[in-house]
């Protein structure tokens, strides 16, 4: 390499710069930044949120000051289940919907149309067993869970960098199409989002007695002694 030639070429780039052509240059990896640091906040927020154990965290008790004794429990008790029973469900839908859509997006197409729908639902397995392993991982201790709930996202976005040929907006969106139009597959949604539901009430069940059969010491705080 001759390295007055390159000099040269150096300079006579420098003296061609113009913002005419620098838009076409730096336009895609600007995009490409920003579409990956929108992703990469995206799967911060999602483990963060779907990870956690209490992942309805409200106050009921302000709900229920003039209640007491066994009504308040009772009272305690039947708002709490209210919560799960109506905010969770629309919870999971969420997060499962959004993993199906990063995965449709973000994974290698199937050239036979035939494979299309085989695709799409193994996709809905795939993220099914995602958010399902989060939510049990999540009562054995939060910081699994919360690697679990990242894993996926970022080895996807992995794969993505390595290799963007994958990625054909059109023909996801096709497929997306494809799901709101099939019953079968709305119908393995909603069994799906069911089957995450009971097993949530499952475990904080199990949860709920083993706080009572083995419940956590306080750890005592020595005394000082007088001097």
């Amino acid at each position: 390499m001759d390295p007055v030639q390159l000099v040269n070429n150096i300079l006579n780039v420098l003296h061609s710069l113009s913002l005419d052509t620098a838009l076409p240059i730096i336009m895609p990896a600007a995009q490409f930044a920003v579409g990956m640091a929108l992703y990469a906040v995206f799967i911060y927020v999602f483990y963060r949120f779907l990870a956690k154990r209490d992942i309805i965290d409200i106050d009921y008790s302000k709900y229920g000051k003039d209640w007491n004794g066994i009504m308040q429990r009772a009272g305690m008790f039947i708002l709490h289940a209210l919560g799960y029973l109506v905010l969770f469900p629309l919870i999971v839908i969420f997060w499962f919907l959004a993993i199906v859509i990063l995965l449709i997006f973000l994974s290698e197409k199937p050239e036979s149309p035939l494979l299309i729908l085989a695709h799409i639902e193994s996709v809905f397995l795939v993220s099914i067993a995602l958010v399902t392993a989060i939510r049990i991982t999540a009562y054995y201790t939060e910081d699994l869970s919360k690697d679990l709930a990242k894993m996926l996202p970022f080895a996807l976005l992995g794969v993505f960098i390595v290799n963007s040929t994958w990625v054909s907006i059109p023909a996801s969106l096709e497929m997306l199409e494809l799901i709101t139009v099939t019953h079968s597959l709305i119908e393995k949604v909603v069994y799906y989002c069911l089957f995450v539901v009971l097993l949530e009430f499952v475990l904080r069940g199990f949860n709920s007695v083993r706080k009572r059969v083995f419940p956590k010491k306080k750890k005592e705080i020595p005394e000082e002694s007088s001097a």
